[in-house]
């Protein structure tokens, strides 16, 4: 019996505020069946996501997957090595990525076009997750600029009860215990002392 390969395409946005008609407009004017593109509104992080398990189980050999970018297949560099391997040599598939030409397996299944196929794979997915990192790592460093800053992150803090002042007063001249003083405020001993560090910088300013 002979299978017909058929043509899929795979979409997926980080979250569903993302507009996924760029890679929807791609898949149609490749003609592939509605039927056949699915769709995942989720993190590239990893491989755990509904329709792309889906599709994967449809896949035969000979079929035809495309993708509109590297990274919508996904963002972590070692993952996407792996499941490229899965679908092209496990199932079988050709892969086409429409913005890097390169990166279509129908062409030069010699030796050597397999080779610069899985340079330029490489490549790509290293850009990926390095961005991802970078990506990281500049909200990271916006946090600490931020907090450098005095723009204050989470929940806003309580106001300091009434008798804060002279429960920290006697506390600090040592006539009670911090736990003590903390009970007289209706707080943790950790709270407290959380408050009265901040409360001594805010004296010194």
């Amino acid at each position: 019996m002979i299978t017909i390969p058929n043509t899929y395409g795979y979409i997926r946005v980080s979250n569903r505020d993302q507009n996924e008609d760029r890679q929807m407009i791609a898949m149609r004017e490749l003609s592939i069946p509605e039927k056949n593109v699915f769709l995942d509104k989720q993190s590239g992080k990893d491989f755990e996501r509904p329709q792309y398990k889906k599709l994967v189980k449809k896949l035969k050999p000979d079929d035809l997957l495309y993708i509109k970018s590297i990274d919508r297949l996904g963002r972590n560099y070692g993952e996407i090595l792996e499941q490229w391997r899965i679908l092209t040599k496990e199932k079988g598939i050709d892969i086409v990525v429409l913005d890097m030409p390169l990166l279509d397996t129908r062409r030069g299944k010699d030796l050597m076009g397999t080779f610069l196929s899985d340079i330029v794979l490489q490549v790509l997915s290293f850009v990926a997750e390095n961005e991802r990192t970078n990506i990281r790592q500049r909200q990271a460093e916006g946090i600490a600029a931020a907090k450098a800053r005095g723009v204050r992150f989470g929940r806003p803090s309580r106001p300091l009860p009434e008798n804060y002042h002279s429960a920290y007063q006697r506390w600090k001249a040592g006539t009670i215990t911090g736990t003590a003083a903390a009970k007289e405020c209706g707080m943790p001993l950790s709270t407290f002392r959380y408050r009265a560090e901040i409360y001594e910088k805010a004296k010194l300013l």
